[in-house]
Protein backbone atom coordinates (compact mmCIF):
# COMPACT_ATOMS: atom_id res chain seq x y z
CA UNK A 1 0.00 0.00 0.00
CA UNK A 2 1.39 3.22 -1.22
CA UNK A 3 1.39 6.23 1.89
CA UNK A 4 0.47 9.97 0.40
CA UNK A 5 3.99 12.00 0.80
CA UNK A 6 1.56 14.30 2.28
CA UNK A 7 0.97 12.03 5.25
CA UNK A 8 4.63 11.51 6.20
CA UNK A 9 5.04 14.89 5.24
CA UNK A 10 2.95 15.24 8.37
CA UNK A 11 4.76 12.58 10.65
CA UNK A 12 7.62 14.08 10.16
CA UNK A 13 6.84 17.52 10.82
CA UNK A 14 5.16 16.15 14.21
CA UNK A 15 8.34 13.91 15.24
CA UNK A 16 10.10 16.81 14.80
CA UNK A 17 7.70 19.16 16.59
CA UNK A 18 7.66 17.32 19.73
CA UNK A 19 11.46 16.62 19.80
CA UNK A 20 11.89 20.32 19.27
CA UNK A 21 9.04 22.19 21.09
CA UNK A 22 11.47 21.96 24.95
CA UNK A 23 14.49 22.80 23.14
CA UNK A 24 15.93 26.03 24.49
CA UNK A 25 18.48 27.35 22.38
CA UNK A 26 19.69 29.46 25.51
CA UNK A 27 19.79 26.67 27.67
CA UNK A 28 20.28 23.15 25.50
CA UNK A 29 21.47 21.28 28.23
CA UNK A 30 18.84 22.40 30.71
CA UNK A 31 16.62 19.90 33.18
CA UNK A 32 15.34 18.61 36.13
CA UNK A 33 16.78 15.43 37.25
CA UNK A 34 15.11 13.07 39.92
CA UNK A 35 17.58 10.54 41.06
CA UNK A 36 16.72 7.49 42.95
CA UNK A 37 19.00 6.21 45.74
CA UNK A 38 17.75 2.46 47.24
CA UNK A 39 20.15 3.03 50.33
CA UNK A 40 19.04 0.05 52.35
CA UNK A 41 16.38 -3.18 52.27
CA UNK A 42 13.63 -3.67 54.58
CA UNK A 43 11.35 -6.74 54.97
CA UNK A 44 8.76 -5.46 52.18
CA UNK A 45 11.05 -3.33 50.09
CA UNK A 46 13.23 -0.24 50.05
CA UNK A 47 13.62 3.02 52.09
CA UNK A 48 15.45 5.47 49.53
CA UNK A 49 16.62 8.99 48.59
CA UNK A 50 15.28 11.11 46.26
CA UNK A 51 16.82 13.78 45.16
CA UNK A 52 15.42 16.48 42.36
CA UNK A 53 17.90 18.45 41.06
CA UNK A 54 17.61 21.59 38.83
CA UNK A 55 19.90 21.50 36.29
CA UNK A 56 18.39 24.81 33.97
CA UNK A 57 20.66 27.87 33.84
CA UNK A 58 17.91 30.26 34.73
CA UNK A 59 14.57 29.03 35.24
CA UNK A 60 14.07 28.12 38.99
CA UNK A 61 10.99 26.24 40.40
CA UNK A 62 8.64 28.89 42.31
CA UNK A 63 5.98 28.67 44.62
CA UNK A 64 3.71 27.14 45.38
CA UNK A 65 6.49 24.77 44.44
CA UNK A 66 6.76 21.34 42.92
CA UNK A 67 4.88 18.12 43.01
CA UNK A 68 6.40 14.87 41.67
CA UNK A 69 4.02 12.30 40.65
CA UNK A 70 4.33 9.09 39.32
CA UNK A 71 2.59 5.26 39.18
CA UNK A 72 3.97 2.06 40.97
CA UNK A 73 4.55 -0.56 38.64
CA UNK A 74 3.27 -3.45 40.94
CA UNK A 75 0.99 -2.91 44.65
CA UNK A 76 4.06 -0.38 46.03
CA UNK A 77 2.56 1.60 49.03
CA UNK A 78 4.74 4.37 50.72
CA UNK A 79 5.08 3.52 54.44
CA UNK A 80 6.89 6.67 55.29
CA UNK A 81 8.35 9.24 54.12
CA UNK A 82 10.85 12.19 55.54
CA UNK A 83 11.38 15.68 54.53
CA UNK A 84 8.14 15.33 51.83
CA UNK A 85 4.60 13.72 52.05
CA UNK A 86 2.06 12.60 49.87
CA UNK A 87 -1.05 14.85 48.62
CA UNK A 88 -3.31 11.90 49.56
CA UNK A 89 -3.28 8.87 51.44
CA UNK A 90 -5.46 6.71 49.28
CA UNK A 91 -7.56 3.52 50.36
CA UNK A 92 -5.41 1.50 52.94
CA UNK A 93 -8.28 -0.72 53.31
CA UNK A 94 -6.84 -3.78 53.08
CA UNK A 95 -4.30 -3.02 55.61
CA UNK A 96 -4.81 -3.74 59.63
CA UNK A 97 -3.12 -2.60 62.46
CA UNK A 98 0.39 -0.25 60.97
CA UNK A 99 -1.37 1.88 57.94
CA UNK A 100 0.82 3.33 55.40
CA UNK A 101 1.40 6.87 54.57
CA UNK A 102 0.00 6.50 51.09
CA UNK A 103 -1.58 3.70 49.33
CA UNK A 104 -2.48 5.39 45.83
CA UNK A 105 -0.78 3.61 42.60
CA UNK A 106 -0.15 7.09 41.63
CA UNK A 107 1.07 9.20 44.28
CA UNK A 108 1.98 12.77 44.44
CA UNK A 109 4.39 13.76 47.02
CA UNK A 110 4.77 17.78 47.77
CA UNK A 111 7.61 19.60 49.38
CA UNK A 112 7.29 19.98 53.67
CA UNK A 113 7.02 24.26 54.49
CA UNK A 114 10.06 25.63 56.19
CA UNK A 115 9.97 25.49 60.44
CA UNK A 116 8.65 21.58 60.63
CA UNK A 117 9.62 19.62 63.20
CA UNK A 118 13.76 18.40 63.22
CA UNK A 119 12.58 14.91 63.44
CA UNK A 120 10.82 15.00 59.76
CA UNK A 121 13.53 17.61 58.09
CA UNK A 122 16.37 15.77 56.15
CA UNK A 123 19.18 17.70 53.91
CA UNK A 124 17.93 19.96 51.16
CA UNK A 125 14.07 19.46 52.46
CA UNK A 126 11.62 21.69 53.60
CA UNK A 127 11.93 25.01 51.22
CA UNK A 128 8.39 24.78 49.85
CA UNK A 129 9.19 23.01 46.93
CA UNK A 130 10.95 26.39 45.53
CA UNK A 131 14.31 25.34 44.18
CA UNK A 132 16.66 27.93 42.64
CA UNK A 133 18.19 28.03 39.08
CA UNK A 134 21.70 26.40 38.79
CA UNK A 135 23.02 29.35 37.42
CA UNK A 136 21.59 31.52 40.06
CA UNK A 137 22.54 29.17 42.89
CA UNK A 138 24.25 26.20 42.26
CA UNK A 139 24.54 24.70 45.83
CA UNK A 140 21.45 25.39 46.22
CA UNK A 141 19.11 24.34 43.42
CA UNK A 142 18.71 20.76 44.95
CA UNK A 143 15.34 19.05 46.75
CA UNK A 144 15.12 15.80 48.30
CA UNK A 145 13.59 13.64 50.86
CA UNK A 146 13.52 10.43 51.86
CA UNK A 147 11.00 7.46 50.93
CA UNK A 148 9.90 4.09 52.51
CA UNK A 149 8.66 1.62 49.94
CA UNK A 150 6.51 -1.68 50.75
CA UNK A 151 5.48 -4.51 49.08
CA UNK A 152 8.11 -3.62 46.10
CA UNK A 153 10.75 -6.26 46.09
CA UNK A 154 13.86 -6.32 48.61
CA UNK A 155 16.76 -7.18 45.35
CA UNK A 156 17.83 -5.23 42.40
CA UNK A 157 16.26 -8.02 40.17
CA UNK A 158 12.44 -7.66 41.88
CA UNK A 159 12.58 -4.51 42.24
CA UNK A 160 10.42 -2.93 39.35
CA UNK A 161 11.42 0.94 38.20
CA UNK A 162 7.88 3.13 38.46
CA UNK A 163 6.56 4.79 35.65
CA UNK A 164 4.61 7.66 34.41
CA UNK A 165 6.64 10.15 36.26
CA UNK A 166 5.42 13.86 36.48
CA UNK A 167 6.51 17.10 37.44
CA UNK A 168 4.59 20.20 38.37
CA UNK A 169 6.87 22.98 39.41
CA UNK A 170 4.57 25.40 39.94
CA UNK A 171 2.44 24.45 36.81
CA UNK A 172 2.20 22.18 33.85
CA UNK A 173 5.21 22.74 31.04
CA UNK A 174 7.43 19.89 32.40
CA UNK A 175 7.61 16.35 30.20
CA UNK A 176 9.17 13.55 31.78
CA UNK A 177 11.41 10.65 30.38
CA UNK A 178 10.99 7.27 31.78
CA UNK A 179 13.26 6.23 34.54
CA UNK A 180 16.46 4.50 34.00
CA UNK A 181 18.95 2.36 36.17
CA UNK A 182 22.52 4.30 35.85
CA UNK A 183 25.39 3.30 38.09
CA UNK A 184 24.91 3.10 41.31
CA UNK A 185 25.56 6.68 43.72
CA UNK A 186 28.58 6.61 45.41
CA UNK A 187 28.53 8.66 48.83
CA UNK A 188 31.04 10.14 51.53
CA UNK A 189 30.32 9.49 55.06
CA UNK A 190 30.25 12.60 56.81
CA UNK A 191 33.75 12.69 58.26
CA UNK A 192 34.76 12.42 54.41
CA UNK A 193 36.82 9.37 55.26
CA UNK A 194 35.15 6.35 53.80
CA UNK A 195 32.80 5.88 50.17
CA UNK A 196 29.45 4.31 50.43
CA UNK A 197 27.66 2.89 47.79
CA UNK A 198 24.03 3.22 46.98
CA UNK A 199 22.22 -0.77 46.38
CA UNK A 200 20.64 0.88 43.42
CA UNK A 201 20.06 3.92 41.49
CA UNK A 202 17.97 4.75 38.64
CA UNK A 203 17.33 8.77 36.68
CA UNK A 204 14.56 10.77 35.54
CA UNK A 205 14.75 13.62 33.25
CA UNK A 206 12.12 16.15 33.10
CA UNK A 207 12.32 19.08 30.18
CA UNK A 208 10.52 22.38 29.83
CA UNK A 209 8.21 23.56 26.97
CA UNK A 210 6.87 27.21 27.19
CA UNK A 211 4.32 25.93 24.48
CA UNK A 212 2.91 22.96 26.87
CA UNK A 213 2.66 24.93 29.95
CA UNK A 214 0.44 28.16 28.26
CA UNK A 215 -0.54 29.04 24.81
CA UNK A 216 0.13 32.31 25.89
CA UNK A 217 3.68 34.31 26.88
CA UNK A 218 3.71 35.29 30.46
CA UNK A 219 6.13 38.34 29.80
CA UNK A 220 6.69 41.59 27.16
CA UNK A 221 9.00 43.34 26.60
CA UNK A 222 8.57 47.58 25.96
CA UNK A 223 11.13 50.09 24.58
CA UNK A 224 12.47 53.47 24.99
CA UNK A 225 15.30 55.66 24.18
CA UNK A 226 17.46 59.27 25.16
CA UNK A 227 17.13 60.13 21.57
CA UNK A 228 13.68 59.95 20.59
CA UNK A 229 10.54 60.63 22.75
CA UNK A 230 8.50 57.56 21.12
CA UNK A 231 8.14 54.66 23.60
CA UNK A 232 7.48 51.72 22.23
CA UNK A 233 4.92 49.81 24.28
CA UNK A 234 4.55 46.04 24.61
CA UNK A 235 2.14 44.76 21.74
CA UNK A 236 -1.70 44.73 21.91
CA UNK A 237 -2.57 41.55 23.67
CA UNK A 238 0.95 40.27 23.72
CA UNK A 239 -0.52 37.59 26.10
CA UNK A 240 -4.30 37.02 25.20
CA UNK A 241 -7.15 39.06 25.22
CA UNK A 242 -9.63 36.07 25.58
CA UNK A 243 -12.28 38.31 27.50
CA UNK A 244 -12.25 35.93 30.28
CA UNK A 245 -9.60 37.71 32.48
CA UNK A 246 -10.39 39.49 35.57
CA UNK A 247 -8.42 42.52 35.57
CA UNK A 248 -8.62 45.68 38.02
CA UNK A 249 -9.07 49.04 36.68
CA UNK A 250 -6.95 51.40 39.75
CA UNK A 251 -5.72 51.04 42.58
CA UNK A 252 -8.81 51.51 44.04
CA UNK A 253 -9.84 48.42 43.17
CA UNK A 254 -7.74 46.30 45.09
CA UNK A 255 -9.76 47.45 48.42
CA UNK A 256 -12.48 44.48 47.39
CA UNK A 257 -9.46 42.22 47.57
CA UNK A 258 -8.92 43.28 51.30
CA UNK A 259 -12.11 42.88 51.89
CA UNK A 260 -12.94 39.73 50.43
CA UNK A 261 -9.84 38.60 52.54
CA UNK A 262 -8.12 37.27 49.18
CA UNK A 263 -5.30 40.10 49.43
CA UNK A 264 -3.11 38.44 52.08
CA UNK A 265 -4.08 34.46 50.82
CA UNK A 266 -2.26 35.64 47.59
CA UNK A 267 0.57 37.45 48.79
CA UNK A 268 2.90 34.63 47.44
CA UNK A 269 1.15 33.10 45.31
CA UNK A 270 -0.89 30.34 47.44
CA UNK A 271 -4.29 29.51 47.90
CA UNK A 272 -5.16 27.50 51.14
CA UNK A 273 -5.48 24.68 49.11
CA UNK A 274 -1.22 24.54 48.24
CA UNK A 275 -2.36 25.10 44.59
CA UNK A 276 -0.73 28.32 42.66
CA UNK A 277 -2.92 31.61 42.54
CA UNK A 278 -5.16 32.38 39.97
CA UNK A 279 -3.51 35.42 38.22
CA UNK A 280 -5.49 38.64 39.11
CA UNK A 281 -3.82 41.57 36.70
CA UNK A 282 -3.81 45.43 36.74
CA UNK A 283 -6.03 45.89 33.17
CA UNK A 284 -3.16 46.83 30.39
CA UNK A 285 -3.39 46.54 26.35
CA UNK A 286 -1.04 43.98 26.72
CA UNK A 287 -2.62 42.31 29.63
CA UNK A 288 0.63 40.22 30.89
CA UNK A 289 1.96 39.60 34.23
CA UNK A 290 5.15 41.27 33.78
CA UNK A 291 6.57 44.13 31.79
CA UNK A 292 10.33 44.24 31.31
CA UNK A 293 11.41 47.26 29.88
CA UNK A 294 14.88 48.52 27.93
CA UNK A 295 15.42 52.41 27.70
CA UNK A 296 18.63 53.55 26.05
CA UNK A 297 19.74 56.00 28.48
CA UNK A 298 23.14 57.68 27.65
CA UNK A 299 25.76 57.56 25.41
CA UNK A 300 29.39 58.26 26.38
CA UNK A 301 32.12 58.49 24.24
CA UNK A 302 33.73 54.89 25.12
CA UNK A 303 30.37 53.28 26.83
CA UNK A 304 26.68 53.41 26.37
CA UNK A 305 24.16 53.31 29.32
CA UNK A 306 20.79 51.17 29.41
CA UNK A 307 18.18 50.61 32.20
CA UNK A 308 15.78 47.70 32.60
CA UNK A 309 12.82 47.83 34.79
CA UNK A 310 10.60 44.95 35.77
CA UNK A 311 7.04 45.36 36.37
CA UNK A 312 4.53 43.02 38.38
CA UNK A 313 1.15 43.71 36.91
CA UNK A 314 -0.13 40.42 39.37
CA UNK A 315 -2.23 41.37 42.28
CA UNK A 316 -2.05 37.96 43.59
CA UNK A 317 1.73 36.97 42.91
CA UNK A 318 5.06 38.09 44.48
CA UNK A 319 8.32 36.72 42.16
CA UNK A 320 10.68 36.07 44.38
CA UNK A 321 14.36 34.86 43.57
CA UNK A 322 13.62 35.86 40.16
CA UNK A 323 15.92 35.34 36.80
CA UNK A 324 16.10 38.19 33.95
CA UNK A 325 17.57 36.77 30.79
CA UNK A 326 18.57 39.07 27.92
CA UNK A 327 20.07 38.51 24.07
CA UNK A 328 22.76 41.27 23.09
CA UNK A 329 25.57 41.45 20.52
CA UNK A 330 26.71 44.25 23.57
CA UNK A 331 26.40 42.25 26.55
CA UNK A 332 29.74 40.39 26.23
CA UNK A 333 31.14 44.16 26.59
CA UNK A 334 29.31 44.71 30.68
CA UNK A 335 31.69 46.75 32.55
CA UNK A 336 28.88 47.17 35.63
CA UNK A 337 25.33 46.42 36.95
CA UNK A 338 24.18 48.83 39.45
CA UNK A 339 21.76 47.12 41.43
CA UNK A 340 20.89 43.24 40.31
CA UNK A 341 23.42 40.16 40.22
CA UNK A 342 25.00 39.49 36.68
CA UNK A 343 26.62 36.08 34.87
CA UNK A 344 27.06 35.42 31.74
CA UNK A 345 25.53 32.98 29.87
CA UNK A 346 27.64 31.26 27.18
CA UNK A 347 25.57 28.91 24.64
CA UNK A 348 27.34 28.63 21.78
CA UNK A 349 30.68 27.76 22.22
CA UNK A 350 32.77 30.59 23.02
CA UNK A 351 30.19 33.13 21.69
CA UNK A 352 29.15 35.38 24.89
CA UNK A 353 25.90 37.57 23.72
CA UNK A 354 23.87 36.31 26.60
CA UNK A 355 23.23 37.68 30.26
CA UNK A 356 21.39 36.75 33.20
CA UNK A 357 20.04 39.41 35.62
CA UNK A 358 18.93 38.69 38.95
CA UNK A 359 17.82 40.47 42.63
CA UNK A 360 20.39 41.12 45.00
CA UNK A 361 19.76 38.84 48.29
CA UNK A 362 17.68 40.50 50.65
CA UNK A 363 17.51 43.95 48.42
CA UNK A 364 15.62 43.21 45.30
CA UNK A 365 15.63 39.46 44.71
CA UNK A 366 11.53 39.94 45.23
CA UNK A 367 9.33 41.77 42.38
CA UNK A 368 6.84 42.26 44.53
CA UNK A 369 2.94 41.98 43.56
CA UNK A 370 1.42 44.65 41.36
CA UNK A 371 1.03 48.57 43.11
CA UNK A 372 3.50 50.71 44.16
CA UNK A 373 6.19 48.86 45.01
CA UNK A 374 5.91 46.03 42.77
CA UNK A 375 8.70 46.84 40.16
CA UNK A 376 12.54 46.30 40.34
CA UNK A 377 15.03 48.27 38.61
CA UNK A 378 18.93 48.63 37.72
CA UNK A 379 21.30 49.74 35.06
CA UNK A 380 24.29 48.66 32.62
CA UNK A 381 26.88 50.23 31.73
CA UNK A 382 28.70 48.53 28.77
CA UNK A 383 31.80 49.02 26.52
CA UNK A 384 31.28 50.09 22.79
CA UNK A 385 32.75 47.72 20.47
CA UNK A 386 34.25 50.07 17.51
CA UNK A 387 33.65 47.60 15.24
CA UNK A 388 29.69 46.50 15.69
CA UNK A 389 28.30 49.75 17.83
CA UNK A 390 25.44 51.77 16.60
CA UNK A 391 22.22 53.37 17.59
CA UNK A 392 21.07 52.84 13.73
CA UNK A 393 18.30 49.69 12.86
CA UNK A 394 18.03 49.21 16.87
CA UNK A 395 20.66 47.66 17.52
CA UNK A 396 21.28 49.21 20.71
CA UNK A 397 17.62 46.65 22.06
CA UNK A 398 17.81 43.17 22.63
CA UNK A 399 16.86 40.63 20.55
CA UNK A 400 15.79 38.14 22.78
CA UNK A 401 14.43 38.20 26.50
CA UNK A 402 13.21 35.66 29.52
CA UNK A 403 11.60 36.39 32.18
CA UNK A 404 11.79 33.38 35.10
CA UNK A 405 12.91 30.76 32.09
CA UNK A 406 10.33 32.07 29.57
CA UNK A 407 10.23 34.13 26.64
CA UNK A 408 9.07 37.42 26.53
CA UNK A 409 6.47 38.95 23.94
CA UNK A 410 8.69 41.41 21.90
CA UNK A 411 7.28 44.39 20.18
CA UNK A 412 6.66 44.33 16.33
CA UNK A 413 9.80 44.25 14.19
CA UNK A 414 11.20 47.49 12.99
CA UNK A 415 9.26 49.36 15.91
CA UNK A 416 11.70 50.42 17.75
CA UNK A 417 12.86 54.15 18.61
CA UNK A 418 14.50 55.48 15.10
CA UNK A 419 17.46 58.54 15.58
CA UNK A 420 15.75 62.00 15.11
CA UNK A 421 17.70 61.89 11.43
CA UNK A 422 16.24 58.91 10.57
CA UNK A 423 12.78 58.20 9.50
CA UNK A 424 10.91 54.82 8.50
CA UNK A 425 11.92 53.24 5.50
CA UNK A 426 8.23 53.71 4.16
CA UNK A 427 8.20 57.18 4.54
CA UNK A 428 12.11 57.48 2.78
CA UNK A 429 10.42 55.64 -0.10
CA UNK A 430 7.29 58.02 0.08
CA UNK A 431 9.65 60.25 -0.30
CA UNK A 432 11.74 59.06 -2.91
CA UNK A 433 8.72 58.94 -5.18
CA UNK A 434 7.33 62.40 -4.42
CA UNK A 435 10.81 64.10 -5.75
CA UNK A 436 11.19 61.38 -8.24
CA UNK A 437 7.37 62.99 -9.88
CA UNK A 438 8.79 66.29 -9.42
CA UNK A 439 11.72 66.00 -11.02
CA UNK A 440 9.57 64.74 -13.95
CA UNK A 441 7.15 67.16 -14.31
CA UNK A 442 9.65 70.41 -13.74
CA UNK A 443 11.66 68.71 -16.71
CA UNK A 444 8.64 68.90 -19.22
CA UNK A 445 7.42 72.28 -17.77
Amino acid sequence: MEVPAGSVLLVILAATLSVAVAYDPLDPNGNITIKWDVMSWTPDGYVAMVTINNYQMYRHIMVPGWTVGWTWAKREVIWSMVGAQATEQGDCSRFKGNIPHCCKKTPAVVDLLPGVPYNQQIANCCRGGVVPAYGQDPAAAVAAFQVSVGQAGTTNRTVKLPKNFTLLGPGPGYTCGPAKVVPSTVFLTPDRRRKTQALMTWNVTCTYSQHLASKYPSCCVSFSSFYNETIIPCAKCACGCDGHKPCVRSERDTKRLAVAGKHNEHAHGRTHAGGAAAALLQCTTHMCPVRVHWHVKLNYKEYWRAKITLTNFNYRMNYTGWTLVAQHPNLDNITEVFSFDYKPVVSYGSINDTAMFYGLKYFNDQLMEAGPHGNVQSEVLMRKDARTFTFKQGWAFPRKVYFNGDECAMPPPDSYPFLPNAAPASLVSFAAVVVAALMFILAWA
